[in-house]
């Protein structure tokens, strides 16, 4: 067994794909010298012409790689910082989204954006710190959000392989998790299936990225009291509803953990799909940041606007009716 970070996860599976494809390239800034760490030693093994640096210019060097893919290309965009992705939002979205319908199929753009670190990193405050995934699954852009190592490598190899773009979110508190795995055993996961990481009966909690672990301990100390199922939706879009239909039509409870701002977020598309399809036995509950929220500099505020295990805990006795 080989004890294997997230961090070094999505780096392997970096290296695999530029291995086994001479058409795959990384581009970002700073790339080369490794400064979000998954790019580490991409350069030396690979070389200048597939590990480029790229001015500071998101709209520019996003618009090349979607002519890069266009000419056969599979360009992998890194971005440090979430924020960047507000920057570069059309052309993702109106451009390398939209060009294979728009030629009718004859276009290909087969984008990688990964986006290393999203979400809360403490101390890097508002500009640094957004959770943007529900833009893009609301778009129809295949969104992905792995929440353990063995994930963020098979994921990310999927996303990398995939002819259309997607948009890859690595949260930043996972970034330093590890797992122990037989490299051997590492394999591309598919995308748009869900996973049910613990069985239960009463409650089915669903955490997305990051917070499955936060969720899986809650559950475990409900254990004997509460039985909660933790759904692990791996993919936002497009997301596996008929794997969290039938989890939550045997426990006809629904809780949602989600570290993204509350209003027209991915926690309210998940409820608002599941009561237009099944009966429930209680009000559906969310943990999510506040209204609005925008992540402030000083560490108390910082997680104060996070979800939390207490708000967790919370919302699964409401939805069992003891509160």
């Amino acid at each position: 067994m080989t004890v294997l970070s997230y961090r070094k996860a999505v780096s392997r599976a970096l290296a695999d794909e530029l291995a086994d494809d001479p058409e795959v390239f990384v581009l970002g800034e700073d790339v080369r010298a490794g400064a979000t760490h998954v790019t580490a030693g991409l350069h030396q093994r690979f070389g200048d012409d597939r590990v480029l640096d790229a001015p500071l210019s998101e709209q520019a060097f996003t618009s090349f790689a979607t002519g890069a893919a266009m000419a056969g290309l599979r360009p992998v965009v890194e971005f440090a910082i979430p924020s960047l992705l507000f920057l570069v939002f059309e052309q993702i979205v109106n451009h390398a989204h939209k060009f294979s319908l728009m030629t009718g199929g004859q276009t290909r753009v087969p984008v990688t954006y990964l986006v290393t670190g999203s979400g809360s990193r403490t101390g890097w405050a508002g500009q640094h710190s957004d959770q943007p995934y529900s833009l893009f699954s609301h778009v129809g852009v295949k969104t992905v959000v792995p929440s353990t190592p063995t994930d963020a490598y098979g994921l990310l190899r999927a996303a990398i392989r995939d002819d259309d773009p997607v948009v890859v979110f690595t949260p930043a508190p996972a970034l330093d998790w590890r797992e122990d795995v037989e490299l051997a055993t590492l394999r591309l996961q598919p995308l748009g299936a869900g996973v049910v990481r613990r069985s239960g009966s009463d409650v089915t909690l669903v955490a997305i990225g990051h917070l499955l672990q936060p969720a899986l301990s809650v559950a475990e100390e409900l254990a004997g009291r509460i039985s909660v199922e933790v759904f692990d939706p791996r993919t936002l879009y497009p997301f596996d509803w008929d794997r969290l239909l039938e989890s939550v039509g045997r426990t006809r409870r629904l809780v949602v953990l989600d570290d993204a701002n509350r209003a027209n977020g991915m926690a309210a598309e998940i409820i608002a799909s599941v009561a237009e399809r099944l009966p429930l036995a209680a009000p559906p509950q969310r943990v999510t940041r506040p209204d609005g929220a925008v992540l402030p500099f000083a560490d108390e505020l910082d997680r104060a606007v996070q979800p939390n295990r207490d708000q967790l805990l919370a919302a699964i006795e409401r939805v069992m009716g003891k509160r």
